[in-house]
């Protein structure tokens, strides 16, 4: 495997970010990072490497430092752009993926955003608080009967997509396959990528497109109270069109799906690995809340994001121009001692917790809320329904990227209490 230094003028760091040791702990890296003077360039990135919290903070948080091509390109430019890093010859990927809430900004973004903010608002998604808490409660019935698990495809994967599925009006039945389809488009985001990726990508785009579409149909027809029928609504109104409306609902399903799935799994192996702290959580339950928070800090989920300047910039001591990749590594923020006191210590009361796995600025995650409240959810009742949890391995295997932080599997025997 080739290395790909991060540049500097009489030093390098090596950064492979699809590396076996890079997979199994990027926190060495990291570190590394944090203690060089200003940022780095990585070349096979084509960007500056962002490491610091307040760094990282200040990037997320630029008004000039924006996620999409179409800030400051040319429609011929974007289109160089993308074939340039192979996200050409994608029709439907390009028109419903690399298009969206999570790809705009400014005005566009504001505008797409309030159309779906106030159902995921902190009081919105606690509604869904007694969805949420039988449908856990149906898995782990089943779980607990089972000797072994894999916490990840027994259990976690069936989560965060019922859930958003349900919100949303997807069929119980259909969020399964709604799975895969999102799990195939997100992982084109991943460093490494091939032609057969890029090929998976796109299929299942299609698949999405004409599932989406009937779906759209069916509640044209007879509307629900779910937030299909809502969105549905908006667009007779004027509030967006047809392409936004599906790429919307197809974002919806997709952003908080593989992540929460994440950190789910490595939630529970930071607890495990850490037994005062789930004997500090299970002796007071009352403190799930912080315990949350410090699983998306200590393990990012999303650990990495892209900002483009869309224009000439002056940052961190010296002047950027147009169109500069800078390349956001949340992952790196939330363990910088800096802004963490003992930031490698998991610690499930820790307090405050201002982390930077849900972004900040306008593309705050917009889920974070019901993501949050999901693993309130699970962690609580685990917890309350089991009297032990052994874990079954020394050595778990993460996946593999830069953007994504989880775990393939995660084998368990649980005690019923």
């Amino acid at each position: 495997m080739s290395t790909h230094p991060v540049q500097k003028a009489d030093r390098a760091i090596a950064f492979e970010p699809e590396s076996a040791s890079y997979t199994e702990n990027p926190y060495d890296v990291y570190a590394s990072l944090r203690a060089l003077d200003g940022l780095q360039f990585s070349e096979s990135l084509n960007a500056w490497l962002l490491a610091r919290f307040e760094d990282v903070h200040a990037a997320a948080t630029h008004p000039k430092l924006v996620r999409s091509l179409e800030a400051f390109c040319s429609h011929e430019e974007v289109l160089a752009r993308r074939k340039q890093a192979n996200w050409h010859d994608m029709p439907n990927h390009a028109r419903y993926v690399q298009v969206s809430l999570l790809e705009s900004d400014g005005p566009e973004h504001m505008r797409l955003r309030r159309l779906v903010l106030r159902d995921f608002t902190a009081q919105a998604v606690e509604q869904h608080r007694e969805m949420i808490h039988a449908y856990v409660q149906d898995l782990l019935d089943r779980m607990l009967q089972l000797e072994e698990i894999d916490f990840i495809g027994d259990f976690a994967v069936h989560v965060p997509g019922h859930i958003i599925g349900r919100v949303l009006g997807v069929p119980d039945e259909d969020c399964p396959m709604l799975r895969v389809w999102s799990e195939n488009v997100v992982q084109f985001y991943n460093t490494g990528r091939t032609e057969a990726d890029k090929q998976l990508a796109e299929t299942a785009t299609t698949e999405f497109l004409a599932y989406l579409q009937d779906l759209i149909a069916q509640r044209r027809k007879s509307p629900r109270t779910d937030l299909l029928s809502s969105l549905i609504a908006k667009q007779n109104a004027g509030g967006l069109d047809e392409r936004e409306l599906i790429s919307t609902c197809m974002l919806i399903l997709m952003a908080g799906h593989g992540s929460t799935i994440d950190v789910i799994g490595t939630g529970m192996l930071n607890l495990l690995r850490h037994p005062d702290q789930i004997q500090r959580l299970r002796g007071d339950p009352g403190i799930i809340e912080s315990a949350v928070q410090e699983m998306f800090r200590y393990e990012t989920p999303l650990p990495y994001f892209h900002r483009y300047a869309s224009e000439d910039v002056s940052l961190f001591g010296r002047t950027y121009p147009m169109g500069t990749t800078f390349g956001l590594l949340y992952g790196s923020a939330n363990r910088d001692p800096g802004q963490f006191p003992a930031p490698d210590e998991f610690n499930v009361d820790r307090t405050p917790n201002r982390h930077m796995s849900f972004a900040r600025g306008p593309h705050l995650c917009l889920g974070n809320h019901l993501s949050r409240l999901d693993m309130d959810v699970i962690f609580t009742q685990i917890l309350k329904r089991t009297a032990a949890i052994e874990l079954l391995t020394d050595s778990p295997e993460f996946k593999t990227g830069l953007s994504i932080r989880g775990l393939k599997s995660l084998p368990l025997r649980l005690a019923a209490a």
